[in-house]
């Protein structure tokens, strides 16, 4: 049914959004999940607004880099770091649940988002100010993210808020043992760069996010767990706050969210996952961001791995991450973000379905 939607746009999503919400809070007798997306749609579209103008005045303009797409040319000197407006909300609310609960889980959370969403603000300063598409060196980012996540994951696994079984359904799981150290490191941080690979297209890492957040809420709250249900108001939340933002950054897009918008929901995603024990689901929901991260590393290898063989580099795909591909294929960009966003809701579905029948 929906990939026979001709035109399947911002007010499409955000229809399908709220009725998935108002089914969601039905189902579950409690219909605060609606009224906190509703809420914080509302404060993120009155933030990045107003957020704008201050942007334009600061002169904070978006760096395109040379070697993506020719068409992507035209998009330069679009305001960015528009992810201050969609995290700081967030932050706030964040932080207001935290002191009033006392909770340990949500002070590391609070304290993971921020170290994220400080990475993406001085990689975006620094690519303004350089007048360079690349703010941060690649090694200087990744630094980073890994001293907040190593932090996080010990500190978690220490207080045993992390949990080694990885529950696919609520009958049989996987216990890693030690081993989920090393892969919620892997969730955390490949989450993170891979919403930040995704963000590409006018639109695509938001729609996305916001489609993802709302199958993790939904998620959460079919474990049937009261100490968990905040994490579902959390992700509710930010599902609006991506929506709302959306309204500004589809196309043609005036605000870009950048590293500061990027990183951060990666983030949040990831340590929600992790503290949950969600990250079963969340493999399934983050699907379009998983694809597109992995176009990256086959591009790169396959590139790394011919060039020695053969002292000439071959390309399985025209440009990546994936998103680029199909761009270079002729396909229009709204086009393809309308497309991602289909297949998103179909894998949230899959996952919620999966949840149900496993």
């Amino acid at each position: 049914m929906i990939g026979k939607i001709k035109k399947f746009n911002f007010k499409s999503l955000l229809i399908l959004n709220i009725f998935a919400l108002i089914a969601t809070s039905y189902l579950f007798n409690n219909f605060i999940f609606i009224g906190v997306f509703t809420l914080f749609f509302f404060i993120s579209l009155f933030a990045t607004k107003h957020g704008l103008e201050i942007i334009r005045k600061l002169n904070l303009l978006q760096n395109i880099r040379t070697e993506g797409p020719s068409n992507h040319y035209k998009k330069s000197d679009t305001p960015t770091m528009g992810g201050v407006f969609l995290i700081i909300p967030f932050l706030i609310f964040l932080l207001i649940i935290t002191i009033n609960l006392g909770s340990l889980k949500l002070f590391l959370l609070l304290m993971t988002i921020f170290g994220f969403f400080i990475t993406g603000f001085l990689d975006d300063y620094l690519s303004i100010r350089n007048k360079e598409n690349t703010g941060l060196k690649t090694r200087e980012k990744f630094i980073l993210q890994s001293v907040i996540s190593i932090i996080f994951i010990l500190l978690a696994y220490e207080k045993n808020l992390i949990n080694p079984l990885i529950t696919v359904s609520d009958s049989w799981g996987i216990n890693l043992n030690i081993l989920i150290l090393p892969i919620s490191f892997l969730v955390l941080v490949g989450i993170s760069n891979s919403v930040n690979l995704t963000d590409g297209l006018d639109g695509l890492a938001a729609g996305c996010s916001g489609i993802v957040f709302y199958g993790l809420g939904t998620e959460i709250l079919m474990k049937g767990q009261q100490e968990l249900f905040v994490f579902s108001i959390l992700c509710f939340s930010m599902s609006g706050i991506c929506l709302g933002f959306l309204k500004y950054n589809s196309y043609p897009a005036k605000i870009f969210m950048g590293d500061t918008g990027s990183l951060s929901i990666g983030a949040i995603l990831g340590s929600i996952a992790l503290l949950t024990n969600s990250v079963f689901s969340l493999s399934i929901f983050s699907g379009i961001f998983i694809i597109e991260s992995l176009s990256v590393m086959i591009q790169v290898g396959f590139f790394k791995i011919t060039k020695k063989l053969f002292h000439r580099g071959k390309r399985i795909f025209l440009m990546a991450p994936l998103h680029h591909h199909f761009e270079l294929k002729g396909v229009k960009e709204q086009k393809i973000v309308e497309n991602f966003w289909k297949i998103n809701i179909l894998l949230v579905i899959l996952g919620i379905v999966l949840k149900i029948n496993l």
